[in-house]
């Protein structure tokens, strides 16, 4: 079982920044790949990005060339860099971690438990 928790959310203003982290209880190096998702009010929750064991990584298009996942596996720990942040960005940003496909999408093993960014002026 892993646990994975959240920091880093919070107000900030459009064009601004903010570092988010997933902590994980423990080996990060093991796990098969690292997702950040989110989930705004009337949206469905969408992969933000990723990063695979191998260190290969996914983003979606919206957020290409502004966000940034990285890890350090001797924190454990995956990170999310977000610059030039709008207002669409605003979500519930969480962590999920070990994904198997099951033939029709990507499942996740374990997810934090989120933390709110915030995008307003």
């Amino acid at each position: 079982q892993v646990q994975l928790v959240e920091s880093g959310g919070g107000l900030v203003q459009p064009g601004g920044s903010l570092k988010l982290s997933c902590a994980a209880s423990g080996s990060i190096s093991r796990l098969n790949y690292v997702g950040w998702h989110r989930l705004a009010p009337g949206k469905q929750r969408e992969l933000v990005a990723g990063i695979a064991s191998g260190g290969s990584t996914d983003y979606t298009d919206s957020v290409k060339g502004r966000f940034t996942i990285s890890r350090d596996n001797a924190k454990n720990t995956v990170y999310l860099q977000m610059n030039s942040l709008n207002l669409e960005d605003t979500a519930v940003y969480y962590c999920a971690a070990d994904r198997i496909w099951t033939g029709r999408d990507f499942r996740y093993m374990y997810w934090g438990q989120g933390t709110q960014v915030t995008v307003s002026s």
